[in-house]
Formats: C-alpha cells, structure tokens, sequence
C-alpha cells in the first residue's frame, strides 16, 4: 500500500495548489446567498476564522479507490418506510446517537468505520453488546488504509475490523475503552469552551495496549467483522441495508458551501471542492416534499445540526451513493 499511499499525496497536492485560495471558511455572502436562495437547506456560520486549508485537512478519504464486492439485498416481501431513523428503530443502542470530533485530523474515514460498527455490534446483538469501537485503533494501526491523519480508504477500513479487529476506545479524555481517542477536540466556534483548532496533527502511534486500569488485554478486547461489503448505489438497495443492518458508513465530496449547513436538506450549490468526507448514514425520509439521508458528521455537537445533517437523496448528491460500505460483526 506505501507507494499507493504516496501517490495519492501527490495527485492531492498538486490538486490542492490548483485551487483558488478562500481567506477563511466564514464566508457571510455565500450564506446570505444560499438564503436567499430560498433552496432545500439554510445556511449559517459553523466555522470562524478558519483557513481553508484547515477544512480541506479534515476531509481525510480518498475518494474512488478500489471497492469490496457488493451485497444485491432482496427486497422482495421488504415493505420499507417513508421515512426512517435507526435512533428510533435500536432504543437500546446509544452510540447510534453519538456525534463524535475528530480534532485536527483527517481521520472521517475511520470515525465513519468505528461509528458504524459500533452501531452494528449492538444491533446485531439485540443491545447485549454496547460499546464504543476505538477510532484511534483503526487510525493509528491500520497501515493499509491509507496515511492516517492524512486520508484513508473507508473500505479497507471495514476489511482491517475483519482480518485484525478492532479494540474499543471513547471520547477524547473520557477514558472510556482500551483506546480512548487521543487528539483533543478543537473550537470551530465563537464563544466555545475548546482550544482554537490549529493545522493538521500527527497520526497517533499504534499502541498496542489498553490504557492504565482498563481489563481485558488489548488483544482479547478485539472485536471483529464476519464480512464487509460495499452496498449498491441503488436507493432501495440502500434503504434495505439500513433498514435490516444498521447505519453505514458513506463518503462523499464535500464543497466550501457543505460547511455552513445549519438545517434542511443539503444540496450543493455554490463553492469550491475542498476534498473527500466520510460520515455515517443513519436514516432516511422527505422533508418539505425533498427526500434526504439522515447522517452524522465527526466535526462535534456545535455543528449542523447538533452534529447530524440532511443530504438530498435520490440523485447521488456529491457522489453520497457511490461509495457506501457496511459490514456484519462476527459476534
């Protein structure tokens, strides 16, 4: 994977430096251009006095690399519903509500993967097993994936959980798990309580051991998947997975005007491309006669809305269909 791995730094460089430069990712016109607009969306300030450039640093996934094979559900006999919400569907299963931060790290692509099987390890055990899947664990030890904090592929991040499992791990300082996350969440905000985002951080180091005090062993606190697959683009197809498995994790390509999202339903309208994002797709329905996903970002509770967002669906929205993969979990 290494000389793979350098050639996608280079082709993102040399596409970055072909950019225009923005001052900063506040931009009041282009929300009151959105507004007035009068679209499917609002739009508002999330992130103050931030370069670009410090945006397109979280947008961490390599977008089209290669893909697992794909599972075709049945749909047959599958009455699906107008709208759904996997918060409401598994009760039981609180880290379907989680919205978590990567900090100043391009690690969406593991964030997505972690939250996703940790979703699925209490579905698929009908709430016996709730635990938070360690974020850091993947982004730190999975050198197949990509370059850690500076982008990775989302399917061989589900393929890692399969072959060499995943330990668990929780918030930033919550010393939850055997490996919390280790980078501090950073203020995109005003009057926040956290320290300034800066640029982008180191990768962690791949500690393969549990923090002081947490019991079992880092090696028996594995989990790991039975099989991964990606899910067709096809909407049914994906409303069947979700509907039977759980949420997914998805990725897409995220434009200047993605990071004011406020409410309603996300559709690109104006801005450059700042890179490649992978989130969680959690739910689906319509609003205001606009079909959309339901999903989490990974950029903390101040965000969108509370942290989740709205994407239009249907018409593959910056790419948001083409690039979903999920995976069943071996216990």
């Amino acid at each position: 994977m290494r000389p793979l791995a350098l050639l996608c730094v280079l082709v993102t460089v040399s596409i970055t430096w072909a950019r225009p430069h923005l001052p900063h990712a506040s931009s009041s016109e282009m929300v009151d251009r959105i507004n007035k607009a009068n679209t499917t969306w609002t739009a508002g300030q999330n992130f103050h006095n931030i370069d670009i450039s410090y945006v397109k640093g979280l947008c961490g996934t390599i977008l089209n690399g290669p893909k697992l094979p794909e599972v075709v559900h049945s749909t047959e006999g599958i009455k699906l519903p107008d709208s759904f919400d996997a918060r409401q569907q598994w009760p039981k299963c609180p880290t379907i509500q989680q919205i978590r931060d990567q900090g100043s790290c391009g690690s969406c692509w593991a964030f997505g993967a972690a939250e996703a099987i940790s979703d699925r390890l209490c579905i698929h055990s009908s709430g016996q097993i709730s635990l938070e899947i360690s974020a850091e664990d993947l982004l730190s030890c999975c050198d197949e994936c990509g370059m850690g904090c500076f982008g990775g592929f989302p399917f061989a991040a589900w393929e890692f959980w399969a072959k060499k499992g995943l330990v668990t791990g929780g918030l930033y300082s919550s010393k939850v798990g055997c490996r919390p996350y280790s980078i501090a969440p950073c203020e995109h905000h005003v009057n926040g309580t956290r320290p300034p985002c800066q640029g982008e951080g180191e990768t962690p180091k791949c500690v393969e051991q549990c923090i002081d005090g947490y019991s079992p062993s880092y090696q028996k606190d594995k989990h790991f998947g039975r099989r991964t697959y990606s899910v067709p683009s096809k909407q049914e197809q994906i409303m069947t997975e979700l509907y039977k498995n759980g949420p997914v994790e998805a990725a897409f390509s995220v434009y200047a005007d993605f990071l004011l999202y406020k409410a309603g339903v996300y559709q690109h309208m104006t801005g450059e491309m700042l890179g490649g994002h992978a989130i969680k797709i959690l739910g689906w329905g319509e609003e205001n006669g606009t079909p959309y996903w339901l999903a989490a970002n990974s950029w903390n509770s101040d965000w969108g809305d509370k942290g989740f967002f709205k994407i239009k669906r249907g018409n593959d929205e910056c790419g948001i269909e083409s690039e979903m993969v999920a995976g069943i979990p071996l216990n």
